[in-house]
């Protein structure tokens, strides 16, 4: 059974490799990562520009352009987040050319899932953002590894959706965040989801904390979105 760890931390895999793409896509979502798997080069493109993450993971050869360019394409728009460059080329030249062009590290086909999974908690760590096992709120408390919240020495346990609201919440706090964000943060790209699917999660969250006394904390900010504060919030 795979261990939860950074709930919010939302990787981009590129591969065309169907056999390899979908596997990838399983062990990191099992984990706990918020993922996009696409194929393409186009897609990918597309997504870089409009979407942030905190890792990509990116297949080398690709039908219409490398890996390579994709990595460049990145830099070159001025994001820094870690890439990890995965490819059956494995001569120190194609690794120094792979390193030059931007990327963070190296994992030769085929993959081991392990040492993936290995390999992206060791890029995830270069984060400051991501080295923090415990949030804190005031006296609220987030324990990512456990799925539990904690105040006044009580303690909830969360679903895994609860615990990445929360915790995008904690990352945030008194900044007000639409629904956008919000979506763009918890959930994949390609997901459908209907009008009141915030609405929903928000809800369910509140109903968890309100076993601490929080729930209030959560406000909805009427035309905007939500935030994080500490003190009575207006609910819908």
């Amino acid at each position: 059974m795979y261990k939860f760890l950074r709930l919010n931390m939302k990787i981009l895999i590129v591969e065309d490799d169907a056999e390899l793409l979908e596997p990838l896509n399983t062990v990191l979502s099992r984990a706990g990562y918020i993922v996009d798997a696409v194929s393409t080069h186009e897609t990918a493109s597309w997504l870089i520009a409009e979407q942030n993450y905190d890792l990509l993971i990116l297949d080398w050869m690709l039908p219409t352009a490398s890996g390579i360019n994709l990595c460049q394409q990145y830099r070159h728009m001025g994001k820094t987040s870690p890439v990890l460059m995965v490819t059956a080329k494995d001569g120190i030249v194609d690794k120094v050319k792979g390193l030059d062009a931007g990327a963070d590290d190296y994992l030769v086909k085929p993959v081991d899932m392990l040492e993936l999974l290995a390999r992206v908690r060791a890029l995830g760590r270069r984060a400051p953002v991501w080295q923090d096992q415990i949030l804190q709120f005031a006296d609220l408390k987030l324990n990512l590894d456990a799925h539990t919240v904690e105040r006044q020495q009580q303690t909830i346990e969360l679903s895994v959706r609860e615990c990445q609201l929360l915790e995008y919440f904690l990352r945030h706090p008194r900044q007000v965040l639409s629904r956008s964000q919000l979506e763009q943060a918890l959930w994949t790209w390609d997901t459908e989801l209907g009008n009141n699917a915030i609405t929903v999660q928000i809800r369910r969250l509140r109903q968890r904390l309100q076993k601490l006394g929080v729930d209030h904390w959560i406000e909805a900010v009427y035309g905007f979105g939500y935030r994080l504060i500490q003190e009575v919030g207006s609910k819908e």
